[in-house]
């Protein structure tokens, strides 16, 4: 018959307590960019593996080894949004860099 959805999660992602401004300044300023390279290394590690599985389940649906389009559907569509927020994040970090730049000059 049918197969129930399965709920998504954000496997991969660092949970937001990791970003929090409350921490002491010196430890914010120490780690602060080297938290968020881990976090955009994390991302980008979760968008490959997402588009990988997206990949695979699209091949198995072409070759009709797939039982279920749903499951190549869902991963497509999780890979294409992962993209959008990695792209917004990027594009918004170096806007953010190009801000402060103008800032020093």
């Amino acid at each position: 018959m049918s197969t129930p959805i399965e709920g998504i999660s954000a496997a991969g992602m660092t949970p937001l307590s990791s970003l929090s401004f409350e921490s002491d300044a010196d430890a914010t300023t120490a780690t602060g960019g080297g938290a968020f390279a881990n976090s955009m290394t994390g991302a980008m590690e979760n968008l490959q593996q997402l588009q990988a599985s997206s990949n695979e389940l699209a091949v198995q649906a072409v070759t009709g080894d797939l039982q279920d389009i749903h499951q190549a559907m869902i991963a497509s569509s999780r890979a294409s949004v992962t993209l959008d927020l990695v792209v917004a994040v990027r594009d918004r970090s170096v806007s953010a860099f190009n801000e402060i730049m103008r800032m020093q000059a």
